[in-house]
């Protein structure tokens, strides 16, 4: 095993030097040299580098890049910021503000967003996927191609994969699976990482042919990983008439493959598309549903307040210590002799 020969042999740079060190000789020839055997076994240090690389430059797996669709997005901004401008101005804003008498709030945070507004920001992400993909690199997967498999039994148009969707027939999709399978909020945020995910790692884009079944299947596999109580296949085939289980259970398995069954999202990538997606609606003029703040939800979030400031008391309060024996001071106490 420790020899040479041995085929699970395998040395560091560091034993590498100092075998070289060994084998130079300074009293022998130059000619004779001491040659290292050849290994077919990489070196650890030389596979971390780019595995560190593809996880930074990758969304949804790294906290700290920028999401496709918000970088997809930004080519239309200017025109988008233009219009916020002309309609600020002609006094056309529907935006509500605050003032010190009505407060408006949103119902929409981190931790319970808005179904309705969620799926907006969804669909406009994806309506960016499509409208600004890359022409030269577009790749289409037999098992995403809408063409090889159908989602009804109607007949697919010749150009079905020139023509880009309007951003509320994607809305209109993904709202008829969510609200027919109950799916929450949370969902279609998990959603919109896997398909990032997916477009990262199979290195393909989003285009009218393969968009649906793509969205199908990152609704499939996030309503089986978030929520508890999941949407079995068969549940989509009452939702989608025309398709069978065995083609849902193909679009799940190719799906994981695809995302090389990397399902984990981190509060950290959730946070961040979430976020990302508020940053997206107030750049497109999406506004959240706001309310007047009432007397029962101010007088709610006044017990919220004030149970999160006895938490933070509690957690500020020092640890009571004992005192030990060392530390203990003398005290002369009487004796009494009988």
């Amino acid at each position: 095993m420790g020899t040479t020969s041995s085929c699970c042999a395998s040395t560091s740079p560091k034993l590498r030097s100092s075998a070289r060190s060994r084998c130079e000789d300074p009293g022998e020839e130059p000619e004779e040299i001491c040659e290292e055997p050849s290994y077919s076994l990489q070196h650890i240090s030389d596979r971390e580098t780019g595995e560190e690389l593809n996880s930074e430059s990758n969304p949804s797996d790294h906290p700290r890049a920028s999401t496709l669709f918000l970088s997809k997005s930004q080519t239309d901004i200017q025109d988008k910021r233009k219009r916020l401008y002309v309609n600020h101005h002609h006094g056309s804003i529907r935006n509500r503000y605050s003032s010190c008498s009505t407060i408006y709030l949103d119902d929409n945070t981190v931790s319970q967003p808005n179904l309705k507004f969620t799926i907006k920001c969804v669909s406009l992400a994806i309506y960016y996927h499509i409208k600004n993909r890359d022409p030269d690199g577009q790749s289409l997967l037999d098992i995403f191609d809408e063409k090889l498999h159908p989602l009804s039994k109607c007949e697919v148009p010749v150009d079905y994969d020139k023509q880009n969707p309007e951003q509320r027939h994607i809305y209109r999709f993904i709202r008829t699976l969510f609200s027919s399978a109950h799916l929450t909020a949370e969902c279609a945020i998990v959603t919109l990482v896997y398909l990032e995910r997916l477009l990262t790692y199979a290195e393909i884009d989003m285009c009218p042919g393969n968009w649906k079944r793509i969205v199908l299947g990152a609704i499939l596999l996030a309503s089986k990983v978030w929520d508890d109580q999941a949407v079995w296949n068969v549940d989509y085939c009452q939702i989608l008439k025309d398709i069978t289980v065995e083609d849902m259970n193909e679009l799940e398995r190719e799906f994981l493959e695809l995302l090389q069954f990397n399902i984990n999202v981190p509060s950290s990538i959730y946070a961040k598309y979430y976020f990302d997606l508020r940053l997206l609606a107030e750049t497109n003029n999406l506004t959240d549903p706001t309310e007047a703040l009432s007397t029962d939800r101010a007088l709610r979030l006044e017990a919220m307040s004030r149970l999160y400031e006895e938490y933070k008391n509690l957690s500020r309060t020092p640890p009571r210590r004992w005192a030990s024996v060392d530390n203990l001071t003398r005290r002369w106490v009487p004796a009494i002799l009988s």
